[in-house]
């Protein structure tokens, strides 16, 4: 598992999902936008191509790379990630962590890298992510219908238009 987070320092260390992953090893957190892997994938909220199992060989190579920052000050930190050809942005999922619980494509950083993983077909790392939160589980089993629907796809654009499928677009 290969997962570096830019964490920006703008949320409740108690609720930091990011900082949980790190202390079990499963992420490596930075402080400096320089100490991010080059070629990982780019979780990027503002990205137009969209994660899907195409994505499998980066992830394997390089890995995944993120930014753990508040949705309330997303649009200052967004400018970093903007513009790169390795950015992608995660479909239609609903969150399960205690601060956004139900609400749509608002996802902490841990439910971000575990769908990732979900969906470029390493379920395993998925589930190994989400066990470290006793409401990890219920988000793969929340997100489960989509999930599988999208690790099934050949490619973003087809992983869009199960997206919009759903959403009734």
């Amino acid at each position: 598992m290969k997962v570096t987070v830019y964490h920006a320092e703008q949320c409740d260390p108690k609720r930091c999902t990011t900082r949980r992953l790190d202390k079990k090893g499963y992420i490596k957190m930075v402080t400096h936008l320089n100490q991010l892997p080059k070629g990982a994938l780019v979780l990027d909220p503002f990205a137009t191509k969209a994660v899907s199992p195409e994505d499998r060989e980066m992830v394997l190579k390089y890995g995944i790379a993120g930014l753990d920052c508040s949705w309330r000050r997303i649009d200052k930190s967004s400018p970093i990630f903007r513009g790169k050809k390795n950015h992608r942005s995660l479909p239609f999922l609903v969150a399960a962590n205690p601060t956004n619980y139900g609400k749509p494509c608002i996802l902490s950083t841990a439910e971000a890298v575990a769908a990732t993983f979900y969906i470029v077909g390493l379920k395993n790392n998925a589930i190994q992510i989400m066990s470290s939160f006793k409401w990890g589980p219920h988000f793969l089993e929340l997100n489960r219908e989509l999930l599988e629907a999208y690790s099934r796809a050949e490619s973003s654009r087809e992983v869009v238009k199960i997206q919009n499928e759903f959403i009734g677009g």
